[in-house]
């Protein structure tokens, strides 16, 4: 991912699981599965991860209350029913009228008990679920403790340079964007690309997804509109204050549809997964897809408005593997290999960063970081991501495998990872302010340059 999971509001997710049923009446609904008796036992720790991760306090204390008054209503209900089952045997077995009409009327009250019992089950049951939803993911050992600057740099590639011009003005003297008639027909914050520029950014689609495919990646275009329920399953929780980052679709027949535009690839990749049931020797699955990406920047435009740094749509190719526990440790290290080479292959300066625990989001467990060095803007921005999500997700989408050699036919949760292969926008940036050339032409990769006409070595103002 290119910016941290910042969508629903913590009170928007409850309400996304609890109406889930009734907005998709006669449709798919995917119950997530959580192991309460686990979670209370990680309570300590759980705790510690929140507040590492500077999360909402979740009282754990309550929570493990709630567990056994789940645990003690269940038992009840089993025994109730028991009876309820022994009376109705015997009922049938008495002849006596006056005998036969008082177990009548203790199966009667059997059975407001069995309702109200089950009333109590399904609030206490609702009360955990809603808990356990904004429990985030557990933390590498690793991965450093606190906010942005505590990020650890693992690699740097290449060594930063400088810049005359910010990409904004290279683009304009190229004739590439059109940022002023994109803020009339869309609003501020999109942008056109235009002649070239339209061509870079297929050749950077291209490029992602044909290397991709040479390390065994699968390809995929995915749809753009999701069911919100995904989106949320795919782990897209908030931070302290921060704001929706979710362009929700209304229909005529209802304010909510159930129905959002996809913030990454990412969630129609892992959707691709909900529901299925795979075979562990079909494990690891790698995918690589390309969507539009669309993000309100609700709350995070800061200094960053200028240009393409920070849009509401732009297209993206997402890396995304499934995998059993035990491979996904390795598969991350794969995503960043193939990251890694990508943007050696595009000649950018970059480094590569472990991030603390401040910036995992809700669903990853360990997070790399990759900032490409933009002398324009005379700064590091971030242009790839890496996150292994372990069975967060799995568990939100039902993503389930069988495992090879186990007696019992019990399935168990895979694990998910996703990576940027390029967000479109900001690798442009970066190319631009890097290859700037004296004259206000701009030097291409040499891997891009057959995708665009005439393969040109340079892309050159109108006037050059």
């Amino acid at each position: 991912m290119i910016l941290k999971h910042l969508v629903p509001k913590n009170q928007a997710a409850k309400r996304c699981y609890s109406t889930a049923k009734q907005h998709l009446k006669n449709e798919l609904y995917i119950q997530p599965k959580f192991d309460y008796t686990r979670l209370v036992k990680d309570a300590s720790m759980i705790e510690k991860n929140m507040q590492s991760r500077n999360y909402d306090k979740i009282d754990m204390g309550l929570f493990a209350q709630l567990n056994q008054q789940r645990l003690d209503l269940y038992k009840n209900l089993v025994s109730l029913k028991t009876k309820r089952n022994d009376l109705s045997l015997a009922t049938r077995a008495i002849t006596g009228n006056i005998e036969r009409a008082e177990l009548i009327q203790q199966g009667k009250q059997l059975k407001l008990d069995i309702k109200s019992c089950e009333e109590q089950l399904n609030q206490t049951e609702t009360q955990l679920f809603e808990r356990a939803l904004m429990i985030p993911n557990n933390t590498h050992e690793n991965s450093p403790i606190g906010s942005e600057e505590n990020a650890r740099i693992i690699k740097v590639i290449g060594n930063p340079s400088k810049g005359q011009k910010d990409h904004v003005s290279i683009a304009s003297d190229l004739n590439i964007l059109d940022l002023e008639q994109a803020a009339i027909t869309s609003g501020s914050s999109f942008y056109y690309l235009q002649g070239m520029g339209a061509f870079l950014e297929l050749a950077l689609i291209q490029y992602a997804m044909q290397k991709a495919a040479s390390r065994g990646f699968m390809g995929v275009l995915t749809p753009d509109i999701v069911r919100t329920q995904v989106a949320y399953g795919c782990g897209f929780q908030p931070r302290r204050g921060e704001s929706s980052q979710i362009y929700d679709i209304a229909t005529k027949s209802s304010a909510h549809s159930g129905l959002c535009l996809a913030g990454t690839a990412e969630i129609p990749l892992a959707g691709k997964f909900a529901t299925k049931t795979l075979n562990e020797q079909d494990l690891p699955q790698r995918l690589v897809g390309f969507g539009h990406a669309f993000r309100t920047e609700a709350g995070g435009r800061g200094l960053e408005t200028k240009g393409l740094y920070r849009v509401h749509q732009f297209s993206k190719v997402e890396l995304f593997a499934v995998t059993t526990p035990g491979q996904s440790e390795e598969m991350m290290e794969e995503i960043k290999s193939l990251q890694e080479e990508m943007f050696t292959e595009l000649g950018l300066c970059f480094r590569i960063l472990d991030m603390p625990t401040e910036e995992l989001g809700a669903s990853a467990y360990r997070k790399y970081d990759m900032e490409a060095w933009m002398p324009g803007r005379a700064k590091w921005g971030e242009i790839s991501s890496t996150s292994n999500c372990t069975d967060y997700q799995s568990r939100r989408l039902s993503i389930r495998y069988r495992p090879k050699y186990q007696e019992d036919n019990n399935t168990q949760f895979c694990h998910t990872l996703n990576g940027t292969a390029i967000a479109v926008p900001r690798v442009i940036i970066a190319i631009l302010e890097t290859f700037q050339q004296e004259n206000g032409s701009v030097r291409v990769p040499e891997v891009l340059r057959k995708w665009l006409p005439g393969e040109p070595e340079f892309l050159r103002p109108a006037s050059a």
